[in-house]
């Protein structure tokens, strides 16, 4: 999320973590949704820069990449826990 500020870097990746905690039908609280949306987008924008795709630096283009992202984050922990 470079192009936005850490203010709504926190609010959009607040929202893409809550939203993909209700995809994923998991049980986070506020402060791991944050964590989950930023840290999600993160991820994603990494994996898409891999195949050479680029998510610009608005609000929506940026809050779909942190809800795919933390959809793989909770995945990926769900996989190593063996759920």
């Amino acid at each position: 999320m470079e192009g936005l500020g850490w203010f709504a870097a926190i609010i959009v990746g607040g929202l893409a973590g809550w939203i993909g905690s209700m995809i994923m039908k998991a049980d986070t609280g506020v402060f791991l949704n944050i964590i989950l949306g930023i840290v999600g987008a993160i991820v994603a924008n990494f994996l898409l820069g891999l195949l050479g795709l680029y998510a610009s630096d608005g609000w929506i283009p940026q809050l779909i990449v942190g809800i795919i992202g933390a959809c793989l984050l909770i995945a990926g922990v769900r996989m190593v826990r063996g759920r």
